[in-house]
């Protein structure tokens, strides 16, 4: 089961809920957030992934990722085929370039599970560092 298939939740009047505080995550369900978490544990790839979705269009071709980082095209793209196994990305090849989108769904399953419980809680009371 991918992390597309989960739904995500609601409560009655429509607000979505945090399902860690509403319930226990199936073993399906916490197996893929941990692939994506685990994905996002490195910074390379949490770079890559904001390179990505902050691209005009959001979309990005390898040859406008490769002048980002000062990496190998290989160790590049190992990267964003971790990022793709884990269901964060998709590509599509063009030609001699591969282009890169990041999968919406899997970052409101990322955002769902993580948003808080609280009903009065407010965006703008994060901690940034």
């Amino acid at each position: 089961m991918s992390i597309q298939d989960h739904p995500i939740p609601t409560s009655a009047s429509g607000e979505c809920c945090s399902p860690l505080t509403r319930e226990a995550l199936t073993a399906d369900w916490a197996g893929d957030l941990a692939l994506m978490f685990k994905a996002l544990g490195d910074p390379v790839r949490l770079r890559l992934l904001s390179v990505v979705a902050s691209h005009d269009g959001g979309e990005a071709c390898v040859c406008d990722i490769l002048p980002e980082f000062d990496l190998s095209q290989p160790t590049i793209s190992h990267h964003l085929k971790v990022l793709r196994e884990a269901g964060l990305l998709d590509c599509e090849r063009r030609g001699t370039w591969v282009y890169y989108w990041v999968i919406p769904t899997a970052l409101q399953q990322l955002s769902s599970v993580l948003s808080a419980a609280d009903p009065s809680y407010d965006d703008a009371t994060l901690v940034t560092a």
